[in-house]
């Protein structure tokens, strides 16, 4: 007897994709076979759709305690739901405290499990002054450790000069986790911002925070990790360039991993101005080349995975008035799969490929596939199911984050979002049938 069979899909397995069907008992997978017969107090129906493993989203900004105004876990872990996301990684500079020590760790995990309807993990921060908080962050199970090398945005959060980031390395290399690096060379943004003449606002941020910017920054890193053993992962990695840089690396054996986010995939630097400040990300967005060489090395396989930075603000940080002062986020976190979903429409990019970049590869490089990131027998029912066909624009009413204001709006996704699955309980469903 199982608790629910998902019938009829086109269910994305490891090596295959096939119609068949997904047998459920105690939240896990327990059977995969062309024809369930078996009673079930529950059956599903998903024909013409697709079935996935339910979204690992490595990098989303959530806020709480203390900005929950921005993004809280209620709304969050709802939005990410309404996206496929079953899993999600907080990362630890926006609430108060940011999660750089024991206390804030057991504060924020405390409210996330209170209010979060899907799981979750924390990153901790790397930043000047906690060296020594980084043995206990780990052994309280943090997935692995932030740091930015430009400014983070928030005063609680500095970004590591290059001594903190040598000693940090050396440090989470000893541990045997992994460093997460927002690469961004502060001298040459610094430089640049001195000495910009530029009157459009939006031109003048990219001139500002240019691509040898990301390359510099990523190359430091790369020699300091040579240096200490240390495990990186880059971040929001927004072109080409710079990715050959980390694919040199890890033909030399560096243990280096590498993600970019939707919005690099699908949106050039006109989108600054077609949407304003809620295009407005750093890196920033790059023009239509970059973007289209970045599209090519996904599908080379140059990309690692793909996570979404999830990061809104209130309008108020928005719109100020001013491109340079305007919080810089993308409101995004409920689009990653779909985002993915529609290069394969326009692109030689396939399912299984989607299932690899948004579920596999993150629960490979952060140890969880025992139980999650592909559809298999033994594994959590955390299950995303995906109606094939679909015209409807994002729209504010949609759109399940916090803040209604985002890039994505009026943006119309050839797939929807269906009903996602944790651990076999529904925690969204589409109000269409």
């Amino acid at each position: 007897m199982y608790d629910l069979i998902i019938k009829n899909g086109v269910v994305v397995l490891p090596h295959e994709v096939k119609n068949v069907d997904i047998g459920i008992q105690d939240g896990k997978i327990v059977a995969l076979s062309s024809s369930l017969q078996v009673a079930s107090s529950s059956v599903y129906n998903a024909e013409n759709c697709y079935v996935l493993p339910g979204v690992i989203d490595a990098h989303v900004h959530l806020n709480e305690p203390g900005r929950d105004h921005w993004e809280g876990f209620t709304t969050g872990s709802q939005m990410l739901a309404a996206g496929g996301c079953t899993t999600y990684f907080d990362m630890p500079l926006n609430s108060i405290p940011a999660t750089i020590n024991e206390n804030a760790f057991h504060e924020k995990k405390k409210i996330g499990s209170e209010k979060s309807i899907n799981d979750f993990r924390l990153w901790g921060g790397l930043v000047p002054g906690n060296l020594s908080e980084l043995a206990s962050l780990h052994n309280l199970g943090v997935i692995g450790f932030k740091a930015f090398l430009s400014p983070s945005g928030t005063e609680e959060f500095g970004h590591t000069d290059d001594e903190t980031l040598l000693e940090g390395m050396r440090e989470i290399a000893r541990l045997g986790s992994v460093l997460a690096l927002h690469a961004e060379s502060t001298p040459i943004i610094e430089h640049l911002e001195r000495n910009v003449n530029i009157e459009d606002q939006v031109q003048a941020y990219s001139h500002m925070r240019p691509i040898i910017a990301e390359s510099e920054a990523v190359k430091r890193s790369l020699s300091f990790a040579e240096l200490t053993g240390c495990a990186l992962h880059f971040v929001h990695i927004s072109n080409t360039s710079t990715l050959q840089l980390i694919q040199e690396a890890k033909q030399q054996g560096l243990n280096v991993t590498v993600e970019t986010c939707p919005h690099y995939l699908l949106f050039n630097d006109q989108a600054m101005y077609e949407h304003g400040v809620h295009a407005k990300c750093a890196p920033p967005l790059r023009n239509e080349e970059h973007r289209a060489q970045l599209v090519q090395a996904l599908i080379n396989g140059q990309i690692d995975f793909v996570a979404s930075d999830h990061s809104p603000s209130p309008n108020t940080l928005k719109q100020t008035g001013n491109f340079f002062t305007a919080w810089g986020g993308i409101n995004g976190g409920q689009f990653t799969l779909l985002s993915l979903l529609e290069l394969t429409e326009t692109t030689s990019l396939t399912i299984q490929d989607v299932a690899q970049l948004t579920a596999t590869a993150p629960a490979s490089r952060f140890k969880l596939t025992r139980d999650r990131g592909s559809i298999e027998e033994g594994k959590l029912a955390d299950l995303v199911v995906v109606n094939k066909d679909n015209h409807d624009a994002v729209t504010k009413e949609t759109l399940h984050s916090k803040h209604k204001d985002s890039l994505y709006l009026g943006h119309r996704f050839p797939h929807r979002i269906k009903e996602t699955f944790y651990r076999g309980q529904s925690i969204y469903k589409s109000n269409r049938p």
